[in-house]
């Protein structure tokens, strides 16, 4: 992954619990990098081992850690990396997840060894989707989770989501159901 991944886990940790915290979490994690340069590749080994760490530091389960980073991806490193990136994928929450599938194609223009996942969004009806994730990683469902429902915070948009099946074939598969309230 994109150093720009792990800024955002530091981000996020030092943001919400402070400095200190980040350290123990690099410490434990073993990890000898201290500063990620946002345009260079690491080892995904090496995001996975700080969502590890900051769950044990954090007394949080990994699935609370990466649902928070997903969140925090969309409304604080989204806003501030790819401002108008993220307000030219749509005027609301329905047209912005239509427009979902475009979005890494455009981001890969600035990361060009980036490993994306693809979306597929089927939309049912003007309250509820049928998102499919697919990604040569496994482990971040709830990453996406976190995302969709920053989304949704970024419109203002109640909604309510489930997972209705994971797969592991050639790559790994989420298929979720999102319904917005009003």
């Amino acid at each position: 992954m994109y150093g720009i991944v792990n800024q955002a886990i530091q981000g996020l940790v030092v943001e919400n619990y402070g400095q200190e915290k980040w350290e123990e979490i690099l410490q434990l994690s073993g990890i000898q990098v201290t500063h990620f340069i946002s345009n260079e590749s690491y080892e995904d080994e090496i995001t996975f081992e700080l969502v590890a760490a900051a769950s044990e530091i954090l007394q949080l389960n990994q699935e609370d850690v990466l649902f928070a980073f997903g969140k925090y991806w969309i409304l604080n490193t989204g806003h501030q990396k790819y401002g108008e990136l993220m307000k030219a994928g749509g005027k609301d929450f329905l047209e912005f997840m239509k427009n979902l599938p475009n979005f890494h194609g455009r981001i890969m223009l600035i990361y060009p060894k980036l490993c994306p996942p693809e979306f597929l969004v089927e939309v049912e009806n003007e309250k509820k989707i049928i998102l499919h994730y697919y990604s040569a990683r496994n482990g971040l469902t709830h990453f996406v989770f976190g995302l969709i429902h920053g989304i949704a915070a970024m419109f203002q948009q109640t909604i309510e989501m489930q997972l209705l099946r994971s797969e592991q074939g050639a790559t790994w598969h989420d298929t979720f159901l999102i319904e917005t309230i009003d």
